[in-house]
């Protein structure tokens, strides 16, 4: 019994017995009205717990599971309603969070309601055509000759070495041999200009597509050093036709709509607000800390 009545959990429930005996005595309203004193479970609310059930690649529910579901939902229907009548929604950041993105829920479902016609989709796009253009892409092998290894000779030895390689196979042994091994690839397939951007830096990216296929092509200067390219193949971007993406254009209608609805409704609702804004220059921050040492303060950012 000691160690029972040491539990958190207890102190919690009869804390909770005391202030709602409290509240019930002091408060000027009724301890609790009709609705607060009915919970409904109806079939759709039951459909609704199987169906979530089973979205989780589980076996159908047992009649006992399904008890103890709705036990939890009542459970859980009158700790909700007793914390509200007790006020612990006020003030709650997380609960206010959670309510804001209950109602963009709302707006997602709302604009969800309509469905397109195809010639709807069309129009809107050729009008957004931009949004579903296919990037340019290239295929092609680098040679790489590393200024760790040859020091400020790394561009003269690579144009040394594009003299020696011409017309020899790109993929041969003997072309190979001239250069320096690469941390990363030799050979890039089907690669976008965001891709090899990431990889060899913005220059590299920018000069390799301007050149030409077929051949060796260079020196190109990346973040690693000097390279030789040999270009398979390059593909220019272009914008596809609407049947490539009618499914993707579907999806971003509904997302456009979304936001339409959502910035339309939230407009609606705080013109019935009156909103004040201390003036941001009144605001002292210098003495604020950023968790990161390395983040720019908000003079800076600005």
């Amino acid at each position: 019994m000691r160690n029972f009545l040491g539990e958190p959990l207890v102190h919690f429930i009869v804390a909770g017995a005391i202030l709602f005996v409290a509240y019930s005595l002091f408060s000027d309203e009724p301890a609790a009205t009709a609705d607060r004193e009915t919970i409904e479970i109806g079939a759709d609310d039951i459909r609704q717990m199987a169906v979530a059930w089973l979205a989780q690649g589980r076996a159908p529910l047992t009649r006992q599971q399904l008890q103890s579901l709705i036990d939890q939902k009542i459970s859980e229907e009158i700790l909700f309603r007793e914390g509200m009548a007790f006020g612990l929604d006020r003030n709650d950041e997380i609960i206010k969070r959670r309510v804001a993105q209950k109602m963009d829920f709302l707006a997602a479902d709302v604009a969800a309601l309509k469905e397109p016609e195809k010639a709807e989709l069309v129009k809107w796009f050729s009008e957004n055509s931009d949004r579903f253009a296919l990037p340019p892409r290239a295929s092609f092998r680098q040679l790489y000759f590393s200024p760790d290894t040859r020091g400020s000779q790394a561009r003269d030895d690579a144009e040394f070495a594009l003299g020696a390689i011409v017309g020899k196979r790109a993929d041969s042994p003997e072309v190979a041999a001239l250069a320096d091994s690469f941390l990363l690839r030799s050979y890039y397939r089907d690669s976008t200009p965001e891709q090899i951007l990431k990889e060899f830096g913005p220059g590299f990216a920018a000069e390799l597509f301007q050149l030409e296929t077929g051949g060796w092509r260079g020196p190109i200067q990346s973040g690693y050093g000097w390279h030789l390219v040999w270009i398979d193949a390059m593909d220019a971007g272009r914008v596809p036709a609407f049947e490539e993406v009618e499914t993707d254009v579907r999806a971003a209608w509904h997302d456009a709509r979304y936001q339409e609805v959502k910035r339309a409704a939230l407009d609606e609702m705080r013109s019935r607000y009156k909103v004040n804004v201390v003036p941001l220059d009144s605001v002292n921050l210098a003495d604020l800390r950023s968790p990161n040492p390395n983040a720019p303060s908000v003079s800076e950012s600005q």
